[in-house]
């Protein structure tokens, strides 16, 4: 796992946040975690936050997305995206540190 790398936001998932905090008219990070749980041992929280001081924020198109400094060495080199497809829309995470993952995208383990 190298942890030198930070995970990186593609160009959709910004514009998808962007949209979401235009619709609310709240200026809102996107926060995205990891957390103990879920079938394969550890999963994905995400969802709209205020930055914490010891946040690594990331910005793109005028929005941030931001990491707690517990859950960056888990999304090292990872990268945040925005999927559309006919089951449904949803921020997803393709994460090289991953050895394996469940059905729902959500839960992996390392």
């Amino acid at each position: 796992m190298d942890l030198t790398l930070p995970p990186k936001v593609t160009p959709r998932a910004f514009a998808r946040l962007a949209e979401i905090n235009a619709a609310s008219g709240d200026a809102k990070a996107l926060r995205v975690a990891v957390e103990g749980g879920g079938c394969s041992g550890f999963q994905y929280e995400i969802k709209l936050d205020d930055p914490a001081d010891d946040d690594l924020i990331l910005e793109g198109d005028g929005q941030r997305v931001v990491v707690d400094s517990v859950s960056l060495p888990f999304l090292a080199n990872a990268v945040i995206d925005f999927s559309e497809e006919l089951i449904g829309a949803r921020f997803v995470i393709d994460n090289p540190n991953a050895t394996s993952s469940c059905g729902c995208g959500t839960s992996f383990s390392i």
